[in-house]
């Protein structure tokens, strides 16, 4: 391959590459789309179960201690 070949081959390449905006048509690029927001869905979908998760479990760590303390202070003589 001469120089001049090459040349040639790489600007019509340039002009093929330039002339298509998209390798996608309007479906697939729907598609493309609704996967991606689907994906962003899941991913705040799992940061709110794991928000809610350690919420309940702090809450109930809460109420947990809260109910040692009464109950010690019903063995210790105290009518709750």
């Amino acid at each position: 391959m001469t120089p001049e070949d090459r040349s040639l081959l790489i600007s019509d390449l340039l002009v093929a590459l330039k002339s298509s905006d998209t390798c996608l048509d309007k479906e697939e690029q729907q598609w493309v789309r609704n996967a991606i927001k689907a994906q962003n869905d899941m991913e705040r979908l799992r940061k709110a179960i794991i928000e809610k998760t350690l919420a309940g479990l702090i809450w109930a760590a809460i109420l947990g201690v809260a109910y040692l303390f009464v109950d010690f202070l019903r063995n210790h003589g105290l009518k709750i």
